[in-house]
């Protein structure tokens, strides 16, 4: 699919530079009063919105979307939607996510800034690290209220994709752990917690290279957080299920190490590692994992499924799904453990792992080439 721009598009505009977007939380005050315009919402592609004459819009702050076309919906969930695009002026090939307006609008009106802003603010706070997606651009439509983050193309296939019933090795898990811990770390180090890491938030590039991405629940802010629950229900660590987690009492960043664990756990077992339906069995579901004690040579953990893992993994797998928050792994104290520093990944595994991840990308292409 390939979408151009409108004649009536307007000229890009500069992007907002990258240490300016710490300041987007005064902008949002300026703009929320901008906004207090009242139209009909557009019909249609949050691409394809025609320009019309309405009150000023915010959009002169930020390039136009205009300069990018769309290439094809690459997925879609509750706070946007995510294209393959290409840029215009430079024929970069970049992944455009779309924000969702708040709660009960369409597109064409406006977008929570604040959390929009709280998302450019991490993603900009993780340029340069190798296994985060990277932030290239802040866009808007100059005809709406449609806010548009510009990132990298890493690739169609996040690792979900390629966990489904596939278990991968002891030696494979360590090389993909070693890359997604070193993606933790960094993030921790700049003083933020995702809160939603899981299989289908972190993309899978040529070479099997892993990018977390999706910060739309990140935070720098210092607990207590909002008071429901936030992320995907399958990997909220224990202490974010009780009554003071669910009023965002908890450590976001003992949680994201939680969630880490449970990735490890899909890639050793090859499926889901939970299948509780709410809050309160899924709470029942971890007590009893920590009565099977995930570093015993014979747990029943997982259904048995990890009794072949060596005995350094299992201190990693454990230590990261310590149910007290207090004792669990952080991601430099899992990446300085015996069973990433003694062992170091072969060119042979590397191989396998690039095999795996070419594979998918040509999956992928035929898909397209089907659908076109």
């Amino acid at each position: 699919m390939a979408i151009h721009p409108s004649s009536q598009a307007l000229a890009s505009s500069p992007s907002l530079p990258f240490h300016l977007l710490s300041c987007c939380s005064r902008f949002c005050m300026a703009a929320a009063v901008a906004m207090a315009c009242k139209r009909p919402a557009p019909d249609g592609d949050a691409f394809l919105t025609a320009a019309s004459p309405c009150c000023k819009k915010p959009g002169r702050l930020f390039t136009s979307i205009f300069n990018y076309e769309c290439l094809q919906t690459l997925g879609a969930g509750t706070y946007g939607v995510v294209y393959k695009a290409r840029d215009h002026r430079t024929g970069e090939t970049v992944a455009v996510k779309w924000v969702c307006p708040r709660r009960g609008l369409d597109h064409g009106q406006p977008a929570d800034l604040a959390a929009f802003a709280g998302e450019c603010d991490c993603l900009a706070a993780c340029r340069g690290y190798p296994s985060i997606v990277q932030f290239r651009d802040v866009a808007s439509n100059p005809s709406n209220w449609d806010m548009f983050l510009v990132m990298e193309f890493v690739g169609a296939n996040s690792l979900r994709d390629f966990i489904a019933g596939c278990p991968f090795s002891e030696d494979e898990t360590r090389a993909l752990m070693r890359q997604l811990l070193a993606g933790v770390r960094a993030m921790h180090g700049a003083g933020m917690a995702h809160r939603d890491i899981k299989p289908g938030n972190i993309l899978v590039g040529s070479g099997f290279v892993l990018k977390i991405c999706d910060f739309g629940m990140a935070t720098t802010a210092a607990p207590p957080y909002e008071p429901f629950m936030v992320g995907t229900l399958h990997y909220n660590s224990p202490e974010q299920l009780t009554r003071n987690g669910l009023n965002g009492h908890y450590n976001g960043k003992a949680a994201d190490m939680w969630a880490v664990g449970c990735v490890m756990a899909e890639l050793l077992t090859g499926g889901k590692t939970f299948t509780s339906e709410t809050a309160e069995e899924h709470l029942l579901e971890l007590m009893d994992l920590r009565v099977y004690d995930i570093g015993s040579m014979n747990s029943v953990a997982f259904g048995g499924l990890i009794r072949w893992l060596s005995p350094a993994g299992r201190e990693v797998l454990a230590g990261l799904l310590a149910f007290d928050a207090d004792e669990r792994m952080t991601a430099e104290a899992a990446l300085e453990h015996r069973w990433f520093t003694e062992e170091a990944d072969s060119p042979a595994v590397l191989n396998c792992l690039g095999d795996m991840a070419s594979r998918g990308e040509l999956c992928n292409w035929v898909v397209e080439d089907t659908a076109l």
